[in-house]
């Protein structure tokens, strides 16, 4: 049985709205052995909050990084909402211990998955701003997702893509990768920019993109996959 009081507790919110709250922790999978109990799952509230997250950390790492270019951004911003990174929260504020699963889920360990960890997070989110509203649901966030923005800042790893590869290129082959426009087309408007990336005048990727610095991060990008599996 679903304890509301022992939810709120955790997650220090107190719902105007029993039911959305025990929405936000419902796994499909719990309707299809409980059809009695009219329940809807928690994908709606989970598509809501993914959006929010989305929002919230965009507007922080903004506003707290003025000199981060928008490639640099866009990876801060992805190493945070990702799966992992949001189930570690979800661990943390033990929200595990409240979904609603089928007896099979639970069998397969459910509680400890990290997408259904993290899907559950995004639905709790979405569920406090349907229940509480934005300021509610910021300070939410303010709690629990804003030590998570601040490890990442001090991780080494947060470069963007074209920084990270010539750090990689240098050590590795003592030689700076250069960036080459190979063409583009289109009207002025939306022309889309082709670049190849060069390391020792070998061509090792391509990328495009509306302008060149998003075609250059996107060869980069591909770059860097490749030198995980094999030498340039």
């Amino acid at each position: 049985m679903f304890n509301s009081k022992k939810a709120e507790a955790t997650i220090g919110v107190t719902f105007n709205n029993k039911n959305i709250l025990k929405q936000a922790f419902t796994h499909r999978s719990y309707l299809n052995e409980k059809p009695e109990e009219k329940l809807s799952s928690n994908e709606r509230l989970e598509f809501l909050g993914d959006a929010i997250l989305e929002f919230w950390v965009s507007k922080i790492i903004f506003n707290q990084f003025p000199n981060y270019p928008e490639g640099l951004l866009t990876n801060f911003r992805s190493q945070v909402v990702y799966t992992p990174s949001l189930a570690k929260i979800a661990q943390k504020i033990s929200l595990g211990q409240f979904l609603l699963l089928s007896v099979g889920e639970e069998k397969e360990g459910g509680r400890k998955n990290q997408s259904l960890l993290a899907d559950t997070f995004e639905a709790l989110i979405g569920a406090i701003f349907q229940d509480q509203g934005l300021e509610k649901t910021e300070k939410f966030l303010e709690k629990n997702v804003l030590p998570r923005i601040k490890a990442v800042a001090k991780k080494k790893t947060l470069k963007d893509y074209k920084s990270r590869l010539q750090e990689l290129v240098q050590e590795k082959y003592q030689v700076t990768p250069e960036y080459r426009l190979l063409k583009s087309q289109g009207p002025d408007h939306n022309r889309i920019f082709f670049v190849g990336l060069f390391v020792a005048n070998k061509k090792i990727a391509q990328g495009q993109g509306p302008s060149k610095q998003k075609a250059q991060q996107q060869a980069a990008q591909k770059a860097l996959k490749k030198l995980k599996t094999q030498n340039l």
